[in-house]
């Protein structure tokens, strides 16, 4: 990282359960953010088409419920496929409005269309999709949702604005995954989530001390009153109010915060980053360098065939 970088880090509730109308939304923010001078824009995990909420998602447990049944095929028929025209859009977005653009997604592949996976895509300026990474395990409820990830996407990308990768909410307590983009020299660290609790701050101060980067960090927001009225599982959705109440963040690299966290609403967090930062605390700690020892301790990691790393 050379220059100073603008960041906006996204607190959005999406259109839920509704794709097109997400990225219409996702649009709408990334031209405002845009507008204000960001030049990294990032929305929450699994923003399109929304989070399954473990206040529904729970019931995916059933072993003959047709509700069940309906929810899934629903979120199924509104996930985004990549490569596909949806995934092509966010390209168009970023190159559009001249930005880094990092989206959590719902995703299907074409080669296992039965399976949904929580992802996280980075569109450069020039509208490439530059980076695919899959969530390797699914917390809790996710695994009646979501299928494992292949280990794309743990290496950190060498880009003009600095060394962009992430992970996404609870894979973040995964020292190895960690440790393969600080060994990468991430310096913009993205911790896309959808966990609101307030333990999850204390966790994103480790992390931006432990890898000594910039951590933008942004969460899921909704509300029950925004699911569709034909939702199958809208009864378990009765008497609740904010089902996401956010918690989104920027911190700089020894675990301050430059702006948030912000709950209960939307909206868009800013941060100017100083690449000095970045040199100030590594004197101290680098993770991946002077206070490395490859000799004694040693991280492998098994490429994937013919992906985007």
């Amino acid at each position: 990282m050379k220059e100073p970088l603008k960041v906006a880090c996204c607190q959005v509730e999406p259109a839920i359960l509704d794709r097109t109308a997400t990225l219409d939304r996702l649009a709408e923010r990334t031209a405002e953010a845009a507008a204000a001078g960001a030049g990294l824009v990032v929305f929450p995990e699994t923003f399109v088409p929304a989070y399954p909420s473990s206040a529904w998602a729970k019931a995916l447990a059933g072993w003959a419920d047709p509700r069940a049944k309906a929810a899934f095929a629903l979120l199924h028929r509104e996930s985004l496929e990549v490569p596909g025209p949806d995934a092509d859009r966010l390209g168009q977005i970023a190159r559009e409005h001249g930005v880094w653009l990092v989206t959590g997604v719902n995703e299907i592949d074409a080669d296992r269309p039965g399976t949904i996976y929580n992802s996280l895509l980075y569109h450069s300026p020039a509208g490439e999709l530059a980076l695919h990474h899959r969530k390797l395990v699914p917390t809790n409820h996710e695994r009646l949702v979501w299928g494992q990830g292949d280990g794309r996407g743990l290496r950190a990308l060498e880009t003009p604005i600095g060394r962009i990768g992430g992970l996404i909410c609870w894979e973040n307590y995964m020292p190895l995954a960690r440790f393969a983009l600080y060994e990468s020299g991430v310096e913009l660290y993205i911790a896309s989530t959808a966990d609101d609790g307030d333990a999850w701050q204390s966790t994103l101060v480790h992390i931006a001390r432990e890898s000594r980067a910039f951590v933008i960090a942004p969460c899921h927001f909704q509300r029950a009153e925004s699911y569709p009225a034909d939702f199958p599982l809208r009864e378990e959705l009765e008497g609740r109010g904010i089902l996401g109440r956010g918690g989104s963040a920027i911190l700089a690299p020894d675990g301050s915060y430059l702006a948030g966290p912000l709950y209960d609403e939307e909206g868009i967090l800013y941060a100017q980053l100083d690449p000095a930062r970045l040199a100030e605390e590594r004197q101290r700690f680098d993770p991946a360098g002077h206070y490395h020892r490859p000799d004694v301790l040693r991280l492998t990691l098994t490429p994937v065939e013919g992906r985007i790393s």
